[in-house]
């Protein structure tokens, strides 16, 4: 028979969770690609791992905290633990593809269309082998439509995220983007959860294995949060991570601006008298001489000095 699916088990809060997890890693990845691309002096193999890692993280989070409201009223589900273990590698691996060949070739068309395509394809497996890990007292069926369709979303998804992340340079930019990419990866899962169905076997005494959700996804989901969360701190003590390339070059222009019109002042200033004396024996000071009397001017004539009068015996 068919089983009642309820994918909203808490409501909005799963939903609302996952968004701001996808936008989350959206944003830190972005940032450290853009730390790659306005400073050819850094580790950039470096940052654009760290980025790759930090979407890859937010998709795969996004998707098992959306999951954790889903429930078949029939049965209950469980998780593999090797399969889910592999959806995560999946998701970063992909995205670092995408990432990669964008942040070394560029966002030529060609080069976008191939990085896109990989990445969403990438990403859409990496939520059926997420979808593969359930473990229930049933048979689940996909809509093939709709799965075509989530694999569209998926690339579509996927190319819009490379192309920020080599395109956009404002802090206020990313962001932005982020909320986007955010809408885009939850719409992609919602889309591909809509086409499943599942089968319930007749027998509910039936055990399987796997672990429960509790179990297995909150323990899993932590390491990935943290990972974030380290990644969050990167990005809060490099100011080119926050600032971007634009408002760094601003600052640094606004400073070289200021040293310059110090210069400008102090080649506009008068010169120094020159000293009469040579250099000092011994590597003494150098004591700059008097100007003579003819720098200041005319000497002003003599003033005669108060004497007291004559006295009678003088006369």
């Amino acid at each position: 028979m068919q089983g009642t699916i309820d994918g909203f088990r808490y409501g909005a809060v799963t939903p609302v969770a996952a968004y701001l997890t996808a936008c989350l890693g959206g944003a830190l990845g972005l940032r450290c690609i853009v730390r790659s691309l306005v400073n050819e002096q850094s580790w950039k193999a470096g940052w654009l791992a760290l980025g790759a890692a930090s979407i890859g993280s937010g998709i795969w989070t996004m998707h098992f905290i959306a999951m954790l409201g889903f429930q078949v009223a029939e049965t209950g589900i469980r998780y593999d633990r090797e399969l889910t273990l592999l959806s995560l590698a999946v998701a970063i691996v992909v995205v670092g593809i995408g990432v990669f060949i964008v942040g070394y070739r560029g966002a030529g068309k060609v080069t976008l269309a191939l990085a896109g395509g990989v990445t969403g394809i990438g990403v859409a497996v990496m939520h059926y082998i997420g979808m593969a890990a359930m473990r229930m007292n049933g048979d689940i069926q996909y809509r093939t439509y709709t799965v075509v369709l989530s694999v569209v979303i998926a690339i579509v998804a996927a190319t819009a995220a490379l192309w920020a992340a080599v395109s956009v340079r404002g802090f206020m930019t990313s962001l932005g983007a982020s909320l986007v990419m955010g809408v885009a990866v939850s719409g992609m899962h919602y889309t591909a959860m809509a086409a499943v169905s599942v089968h319930v076997h007749g027998n509910r005494s039936a055990t399987w294995s796997g672990d429960s959700p509790s179990s297995l996804l909150f323990p899993m989901l932590l390491g990935p949060a943290v990972f974030l969360l380290l990644a969050g701190v990167v990005v809060m003590f490099d100011p080119l991570l926050v600032l971007g390339d634009g408002e760094w070059s601003d600052r640094g222009s606004g400073t070289r601006s200021r040293s310059r019109s110090r210069r400008i002042l102090a080649a506009e200033a008068p010169p120094e008298p020159v000293p009469e004396h040579g250099p000092a024996l011994f590597g003494g000071p150098v004591i700059s001489a008097r100007p003579r009397q003819e720098d200041y001017g005319p000497a002003a004539p003599a003033t005669r000095q108060w004497a007291p009068p004559p006295t009678s015996d003088e006369w």
